[in-house]
């Protein structure tokens, strides 16, 4: 049965693909995940350069990884358009259903913003010291418009990427980044907010206006959509379908971005508490820029894996070309003078944090590789819609990231963005493994 589920959907065995296609619609996705890769280290960079950079720098961490975590449930909503939306009918049902998602979502925000809640969650549960606390409520608040900006963006993008229009994505991530450099270099330049607060108004500014331009972009091909009958009634999911469908996937970032939170937990416990909190959103930016074009290939799998096995094939060669060649570069960055250069340099890392800093991202080295690994099963298991594995494998990442915090913390003296960034590794490692082994 799986075979021939395998072999159905991706229509036979046709021919391959060239290097040169996959590249080409590859690449403006990758552009787009490189610039998006860019926000961290401008905004870090921004909020390292106002008054008090170490309180502010630790509180945007901690506001932003609320946001990514309250995001999370909508993350997928572009792999599942990509995967779902291809008629009038289906597209409808997927629009449906991202509409109710982008409503829970902004929701929750609004409820993480609430004094009295996150108060609860500041104080009790995450320990921050109240000069972080203050400044990372204003900024959860400013990111209020976020989630929901970020799910109608994906949305559209599945609509473009569906429709072989890449370079459009790309271009939206250009206005969304010159909107946020925009935002942010007028607040920094007036003055007057916490660099947090800055950093937060930053973001948000830019996703709402790259949801905009995006949903201009996708009228023509949403229309193709529109004015296209299903072929059959039995390949056009119900409502129900697409829940089923998409529940693991929505669960799984959501394990995954729930990581953040869990290792402001245990930093804040650990030794060298604020210098670690003040590092690690400057050291997982820098990392994002090395994974980044792994995660852009996971659309590329998805649309152009339907051509047949010869097809996956090739997209496979060109997996494990792109999940080493990242690794090495982040390698030629992080073991020379480079990295020196680009923490304190490009990011304006004060020099006693540096050395932490690097330390930390050297740790790093390999995660491009395993995320490459990562993404190249989930878009197999999204176009088999054995979605389920893909929740189970981010489960075991968790898991081992979890652990390896607790022991770390607990066990040894090194400092907390060590342990931290030691445990993200042991937690990609491990979920690769185990959907290499689960295939």
């Amino acid at each position: 049965m799986a075979r021939e589920s395998r072999e159905s959907l991706d229509g036979g065995d046709g021919p391959g693909l060239e290097p040169r296609t996959i590249l080409r619609f590859w690449l403006p996705l990758a552009a787009t995940w490189l610039m998006m890769a860019t926000e961290g280290p401008f905004v870090a960079a921004l909020v390292a350069r106002m008054p008090e950079p170490m309180y502010n720098l630790a509180a945007f961490g901690v506001a932003l990884a609320f946001a990514f975590v309250i995001e999370a449930p909508i993350i997928m909503l572009l792999a599942a358009t990509t995967a779902l939306a291809r008629d009038r009918e289906s597209l409808g049902r997927v629009r449906r259903f991202s509409i109710v998602m982008n409503g829970g979502v902004t929701a929750a925000m609004a409820l993480v913003a609430l004094p009295p809640v996150f108060d609860l969650l500041a104080s009790r549960v995450l320990a921050l010291p109240p000069a972080v606390a203050d400044r990372a409520h204003l900024a959860v608040a400013v990111f209020l418009p976020w989630p929901a900006a970020i799910g109608f963006r994906r949305f559209q993008q599945g609509i473009l990427i569906g429709a072989g229009q890449t370079r459009l994505v790309a271009y939206g991530t250009a206005v969304r980044l010159s909107t946020m450099a925009t935002t942010g270099l007028a607040l920094f330049l007036h003055g007057g907010l916490d660099g947090a607060v800055v950093g937060a108004a930053a973001l948000s500014t830019g996703v709402v206006v790259e949801a905009g331009a995006s949903w201009a972009w996708a009228r023509d091909a949403r229309r193709r959509l529109e004015l296209r009958p299903p072929a059959s009634d039995g390949e056009v999911p119900t409502l129900a379908d697409v829940q089923r469908f998409y529940w693991p996937l929505a669960v799984t970032p959501l394990m995954n971005m729930a990581a953040q939170p869990l290792v402001t937990f245990f930093v804040g416990r650990g030794h060298l508490p604020i210098e670690s909190l003040a590092v690690l959103p400057v050291v997982n930016s820098f990392g994002f820029l090395f994974r980044c074009p792994a995660t852009a290939f996971q659309e590329v799998v998805i649309a152009l894996g339907r051509g047949g096995e010869a097809a996956i094939r090739s997209l496979r060669r060109f997996a494990t070309l792109l999940g080493g060649l990242s690794s090495l570069a982040m390698a030629a960055v992080v073991l020379t003078p480079a990295a020196g250069l680009w923490f304190s340099g490009v990011t304006g890392l004060d020099s006693a944090l540096v050395p932490l800093a690097r330390r930390a991202a050297a740790v790093l080295i390999l995660t491009p590789a395993a995320a490459t690994v990562i993404v190249w099963m989930h878009a197999r298991l999204v176009m088999l819609r054995t979605t389920r594995l893909v929740t189970v494998g981010t489960l075991v990442e968790l898991t081992v990231l979890a652990v390896t915090l607790f022991a770390g913390i607990r066990f040894s003296d090194l400092p907390a963005a060590i342990v931290a960034t030691s445990a993200v590794l042991a937690g990609r490692s491990a979920g690769a493994l185990f959907l290499l082994a689960a295939r």
